[in-house]
């Protein structure tokens, strides 16, 4: 059997530990389990020769210069170490277990300058700095820091950024905005007609979000939706002359390339979300999140008109559509829409 040798790349209290799992065999074979140990300290590192216990060996090692090179070592390895989340091919898990190793090996037991490796070791945007220093204010434990951290990196994975893929569910009736590619209103601006169509996300129900930053904030951000089977078309509402709705007195909401309208004034693209449930909500945008979206009409003083699917359907030749409006009503139920990530972004620094 080989047992593990000391040569000043282990911690020796590590090291002790994974010795003494033997100990039954150092009385029966070797001759005492303190003698076993000492021959098993590398020759490089000197040791006196009247050594009278385990402890003063443990001592002994870490008053040698290989542990000071050692804990040097592994907090020159700390301050490089990054953390890289799943969607970029990280491991969470993976990372922590290094973490704490290399903390455990460097010595590092004040709270304060574990929570100052770990900052320094997470991407430098707003949500990680922000959060971290508002989550890991009062913790006072190793235990409660890894909490809240495993709690931030959840939170981030969840988080809508620009240029992800997402779908927005209809509460009320359960249903996906949807856009069909070469299908059109056959009234009204006879543009790219927009429904609530499928029960779950199929790719007639996928867009790509945009603003323009890493995160969406609520209260002052205006947001883009691609559709991405359509490739460069957006929705949106005619801007210069609103179209009415097929089946009601709303103005129509359609999918249209914004190359196309945009040189002639005609097309508005840019949508508001609040959030549905709770007033003023703060904070960035998350899957799951329950919006209402919201768009103005320039020519028509500004005036700010809601989404809204109902049951009220209407047909194109043999096909019926769910409508999908916009409104100037009394917001309610009809007016929510569930905010679903499909595929996050990975932003870079050149993003």
């Amino acid at each position: 059997m080989d047992f593990p040798k000391y040569d000043g790349n282990i911690h020796p209290d590590e090291w002790i530990h994974d010795i003494q799992k033997y100990n039954y065999m150092w009385y029966k074979n070797c001759g005492g389990f303190l003698e076993t140990a000492i021959s098993l300290v590398d020759p490089i590192i000197k040791l006196p020769d009247d050594i009278c216990d385990i402890e003063e060996l443990r001592s002994l090692l870490k008053e040698n210069i290989t542990f000071t090179v050692f804990k040097n070592t592994n907090k020159k390895k700390l301050q490089s170490l990054k953390y890289i989340p799943e969607n970029r091919g990280g491991d969470t898990s993976k990372f922590i277990s290094n973490f704490l190793k290399l903390c455990y090996n460097a010595e590092i037991n004040d709270i304060e300058e574990q929570k100052n490796y770990l900052y320094k070791s997470l991407p430098m945007n707003n949500y990680f700095s922000s959060e971290f220093y508002k989550k890991t204010k009062n913790v006072n434990s190793v235990n409660e820091l890894i909490k809240e951290f495993e709690e931030i990196t959840v939170t981030e994975s969840n988080l809508i950024k620009d240029e992800s893929i997402i779908a927005l569910k209809h509460i009320a009736t359960g249903k996906y905005l949807s856009s069909t590619e070469n299908l059109h209103y056959t009234t009204g601006s006879k543009f790219q007609l927009i429904f609530a169509g499928s029960p779950v996300p199929d790719p007639n129900s996928l867009w790509k979000i945009e603003f323009g930053k890493e995160l969406a904030t609520y209260n002052n951000t205006f947001i883009k939706l691609q559709h991405v089977k359509s490739s460069n078309k957006f929705l949106g509402i005619y801007y210069y002359d609103y179209f009415r709705s097929p089946s009601n007195n709303h103005t129509e909401v359609s999918c249209n390339d914004i190359n196309y309208v945009s040189n002639r004034n005609y097309w508005v693209e840019n949508w508001k979300f609040n959030h549905g449930k709770l007033e003023n909500h703060q904070g960035y945008l998350e899957s799951n999140d329950i919006i209402n979206l919201s768009i103005e009409k320039y020519y028509n003083n500004n005036k700010v008109e809601f989404l809204r699917s109902h049951d009220i359907q209407f047909t194109i030749g043999n096909d019926t559509f769910q409508e999908v409006v916009c409104h100037n009503e009394r917001l309610g139920g009809n007016d929510e829409w569930c905010i679903e990530l499909i595929k996050q972004h990975v932003w870079t620094i050149d993003d």
